[in-house]
C-alpha cells in the first residue's frame, strides 16, 4: 500500500481576507446585509406600522430619534476598538463577532414585547440596544475594511457594502411589514433574527490575516502586520484625531455630511407618516414601494456606484446627485395638487432613495480618502457619527415642523439642508488635505 505524506506547508484552511479579493467583497457585503435587516424593520417597517395603528407624527419621530442615538455616539466605541483587541484573532474580527452576536441576542429580545403599540417606551429602549450592537458591528466592519482593503478597491467595496445593506433593508421592510400585518410583530422579529444568525458564520470562518486563530482555543498567533499598526495609547489616539479632524477640509466634510443627513432623516421619517396618514395608503403599500426603491438603488449601487465614483470623481458625483435631489424634492413639494396620482409618489420614492444611495456611497468613499491612516478607524467613525447625529436630528424635527407647517412646506425644508451640502462639498480639495496629512505624519515620526 502506498502512503503519501501530506505537505504540512500547504494550508487547507480557507484563505484569509487579506489574501483573497472575492472573500473580502463577499464578507463585507454579507455583514452589511446583517446591518440592513434590523435597520429596515426599526427605521421603516415599524414606523409605518405605528402610523397605521394611529400613532402621531411626534410619537413616531421620537421613537426614530431614540433608536438613532447610538449611531451618533459611534465615536465613543471607535477609540475603544482602536485601543483594545485580541490580536491573535485579528485586529477587528473579535469586535465584529461581538457586534454580530449582540445584534442577534438584542434583536431576539425585541420579540418579547407583548404589546409594542401601547408600550412605546419599551420599544424605544430595546430598539436603542439593537442599534447599539448594530453600531458596534458597523464600526468593526468599517475598521476591518480600512485595514484590509487596498486603496484601489475602496470605492468598489463601498458600492457593494452599501448596496448590500440597502438590499437587506428593502427585504426586511417588504417582508417585515407583510409578516406584521398578517401574523404579528413577534413573528416578524423572530423570522429576521434567524437570517442575522446565519450571517455570523462569515466572521466565524474567515480570518483577517493568515495564521491567526479562528477562536480563542484554536491554534494561531497575531499577525505582525496587525501588531505593527495597533495603537496602545489613548493620548496618541485622541491627540492625532484632534490634529487631523480640525484641518479645514475635515471640518468642511463633517458639516457637509451632517447637513446632508439631517435632510435625509427628515424625509425618511416623513414619508411613511405622509403616505399613510395624508394619502391614505396602507402601511404595507408604502413598505412594498420603499422596498422596491431600495432594491433598485441597492442593485444599481452595487453594479455601477463605485465605478461612477472612480471614473468621474467623488466631489463631482456628489454635486450631481445632490443637485438632482434638490430638483426632485422641490418638484414633489410644488406638485401638491397631484399627490393623489400614485405613480407620482412612487416615482418620487424610487428616485429619492436611488440618489440617496449613490450619494452615500460617494460620501463614504470621500470620508475614507480624507482619513489619516494612523487613526483611520476613529476618524472615519467620527465622520459617520456626525452624519448619524444629523440623521437623528432630521427625524426629531419632522414632528416639530409638521406642527406648524403643511406637508408641502415640511417636504421643502429638505432643500435647505441639501443646498448647504452642495456648497460645502465643492470646497473639498483632496490634494491640499493630503499634503497637510503628510506634514502631520512627518511630525509624528520625528517625535516618536
Amino acid at each position: 500500500m502506498l502512503f503519501i505524506k501530506s505537505d504540512p506547508s500547504k494550508n487547507k484552511e480557507l484563505p484569509a481576507l487579506s489574501e483573497n479579493t472575492f472573500l473580502r467583497y463577499f464578507s463585507f457585503a454579507a455583514l452589511y446585509v446583517a446591518q440592513g435587516i434590523p435597520e429596515g424593520l426599526l427605521w421603516y417597517a415599524i414606523p409605518a406600522w405605528l402610523a397605521m395603528n394611529g400613532k402621531t407624527p411626534a410619537e413616531i419621530g421620537s421613537y426614530v430619534a431614540v433608536i438613532g442615538i447610538p449611531w451618533s455616539l459611534k465615536i465613543i466605541n471607535a477609540p475603544i476598538m482602536d485601543r483594545f483587541t485580541y490580536l491573535s484573532m485579528g485586529r477587528r474580527r473579535p469586535w465584529v463577532l461581538f457586534g454580530q452576536l449582540g445584534l442577534i441576542l438584542s434583536f431576539l429580545s425585541m420579540s418579547l414585547i407583548t404589546d409594542p403599540i401601547n408600550n412605546l417606551p419599551t420599544l424605544m429602549v430595546l430598539g436603542f440596544i439593537v442599534s447599539f450592537f448594530e453600531v458596534s458591528q458597523d464600526i468593526a466592519v468599517d475598521g476591518m475594511a480600512i485595514d484590509i482593503l487596498p486603496v484601489d478597491q475602496q470605492a468598489r467595496a463601498n458600492g457593494l457594502m452599501w448596496g448590500s445593506k440597502t438590499l437587506g433593508i428593502s427585504a426586511s421592510v417588504a417582508s417585515g411589514s407583510w409578516i406584521m400585518s398578517n401574523y404579528g410583530y413577534f413573528y416578524a422579529i423572530v423570522s429576521f433574527s434567524v437570517f442575522i444568525s446565519i450571517i455570523i458564520f462569515v466572521p466565524l470562518l474567515l480570518r483577517e490575516r493568515p495564521g491567526e486563530k479562528l477562536l480563542p482555543w484554536t491554534k494561531g498567533e497575531a499577525s505582525k502586520t496587525a501588531a505593527k499598526i495597533q495603537l496602545h495609547s489613548w493620548k496618541v489616539i485622541f491627540k492625532s484625531l484632534y490634529k487631523v479632524f480640525f484641518l479645514p477640509v475635515s471640518i468642511t466634510m463633517g458639516i457637509a455630511a451632517f447637513s446632508f443627513m439631517v435632510g435625509r432623516g427628515l424625509i425618511d421619517t416623513l414619508l411613511p407618516v405622509f403616505t399613510v396618514q395624508q394619502l391614505g395608503w396602507a402601511d404595507t403599500q408604502y413598505s412594498q414601494i420603499f422596498a422596491t426603491a431600495n432594491l433598485i438603488s441597492g442593485i444599481l449601487g452595487m453594479v455601477i456606484g463605485g465605478f461612477l465614483i472612480d471614473y468621474f470623481g467623488k466631489v463631482k458625483m456628489i454635486s450631481i446627485y445632490v443637485t438632482l435631489l434638490i430638483l426632485l424634492v422641490a418638484s414633489m413639494s410644488f406638485l401638491k395638487d397631484y399627490w393623489q396620482l400614485e405613480w407620482l409618489v412612487i416615482g418620487f420614492v424610487i428616485g429619492f432613495y436611488t440618489l440617496i444611495t449613490f450619494s452615500t456611497i460617494a460620501i463614504f468613499a470621500t470620508a475614507m480618502q480624507l482619513c489619516w491612516k494612523r487613526i483611520s478607524v476613529t476618524q472615519f467613525t467620527l465622520y459617520m457619527a456626525v452624519s448619524n447625529l444629523g440623521l437623528a436630528g432630521g427625524a426629531a424635527i419632522m414632528g416639530q415642523l409638521k406642527g406648524f407647517l403643511s406637508w408641502e412646506y415640511t417636504i421643502l425644508i429638505y432643500v435647505v439642508f441639501a443646498v448647504i451640502m452642495l456648497v460645502l462639498i465643492r470646497l473639498i480639495n483632496f490634494d491640499k488635505h493630503q499634503k497637510r496629512v503628510d506634514e502631520l505624519e512627518i511630525k509624528f515620526a520625528n517625535n516618536s
